[in-house]
């Protein structure tokens, strides 16, 4: 119970929502409550085409007055949200390939005090971008993008398999977690947890609110980065920080520590390509004390060689279960990105030109090409399976 108890102070890992930001701040002091009021209005004054005048209309302002790690994730995801907005415009290609210095100087300040890239993040749009809208639980998302309720779904199922894995995360920082058959079925039950919890919400929330043309032709622009972006080939210049455009990876799945987590945990290695070098690059989009955890986690024992070393039939059994529910969860993120990227995609490209508009198309918000990576992964994963040894 000690050592659960130091679970937020040294990892900012909270026991009931993991990963998660525990209790957001919904509002920042004035005058940062001009940041706010932006983003609150995000898609009216897209819509309007008023957001870049309002933009530039904004006073340039310290970060000092952000105090606590709440207010400051709270300003990052604002600014977050006002960046990607201002970039992209209405999404129809009228884009902006500099950041002016009153929202740039802020954001990179900010960003370099958190530890984290000054761009929209998983860390901000997911972990940090949550209310309970009522006192029975239910909840809803802070800031939102053009598309109606479609980043609501997408966010909001997000943050739910975050929350599912609170109780696998909380088992895997116990002193022996690696070191009993106990300890294996509670990362199993989280897996487990964490793959049910997916199915629901993919069929509650998902199929209600993430239209998959809603998602592909209009949410996912507002969460493309400016690396391997043909339409932000040289990056994006922050004005009065750098005197050359810099070029980050947009939001993506990849940089939530859930998974990653479980695979560190089982010994599921991904190494020497380019899947492995873009989940590597991804552990620097994510918050420093999680990654922090990940390397506390990769300097323990290895859970797949303690299994191996014992050579007990019911402990290969649960390894291999746990293993078999991550193959499991990779196939249907895979069936998703079919739904939601690849079959949009190709009906984009049949309407307009080329294969090559289809591959540029079909690339995921943080610059991989979204197939060759997943089925690589899941190979990976595949291959852990003691049983195909």
């Amino acid at each position: 119970m000690e050592y659960s108890r130091t679970i937020f102070e040294e990892y900012h890992i909270d026991e009931d929502v993991g990963f998660a930001l525990p209790l957001p701040l919904e509002e920042l002091p004035h005058p940062y409550d001009a940041w706010i009021s932006i983003a609150r209005n995000l898609p009216e004054l897209i819509k309007n085409n008023q957001l870049r005048m309002e933009v530039e209309k904004l006073a340039m302002l310290s970060i000092d007055g952000l105090r606590g790690h709440r207010a400051q994730r709270l300003g990052h995801l604002v600014l977050g949200y006002i960046t990607m907005a201002y970039v992209w415009g209405q999404g129809d290609g009228d884009i902006r390939k500099v950041l002016p210095s009153n929202i740039a100087v802020p954001y990179c300040k900010l960003s370099e005090k958190l530890g984290l890239p000054p761009i929209l993040l998983y860390a901000d749009c997911v972990l940090a971008n949550w209310k309970k809208k009522d006192p029975s639980g239910n909840m809803d998302i802070l800031f939102s993008f053009p598309g109606g309720d479609c980043g609501k779904g997408f966010f909001l199922v997000s943050l739910l398999v975050e929350i599912a894995a609170a109780s696998a995360i909380k088992g895997s920082l116990s002193q022996d977690v690696h070191c009993s058959h106990s300890r294996l079925r509670l990362v199993y039950t989280g897996v487990i947890e964490v793959r049910r919890v997916y199915l629901i919400f993919f069929v509650c929330l998902f199929l209600e609110y993430v239209d998959p043309n809603l998602f592909f032709n209009v949410l996912r622009i507002y969460l493309s980065g400016w690396k391997c972006n043909p339409l932000l080939s040289e990056g994006l210049l922050y004005e009065g920080v750098w005197d050359t455009p810099k070029k980050f990876a947009g939001g993506s799945a990849a940089q939530s520590s859930i998974f990653q987590c479980f695979d560190v945990l089982l010994g599921i290695q991904h190494t020497v390509d380019p899947a492995a070098e873009f989940l590597q690059e991804m552990r620097t989009y994510m918050p420093p004390a999680h990654q922090s955890f990940l390397l506390s986690l990769k300097s323990r024992p290895s859970v797949r060689e303690f299994v191996l070393s014992k050579g007990n039939a019911m402990l290969q059994e649960t390894y291999d279960e746990c293993v078999q529910a991550m193959v499991s969860l990779r196939n249907y993120h895979l069936k998703i990105v079919v739904k939601y990227i690849l079959i949009p995609a190709s009906r984009q490209s049949k309407a307009e030109s080329s294969i090559e508009d289809l591959e540029a198309e079909s690339r995921g918000t943080g610059g991989t090409n979204l197939m060759d990576f997943l089925k690589t992964v899941r190979g990976k994963t595949v291959n852990c399976l003691l049983k195909e040894h």
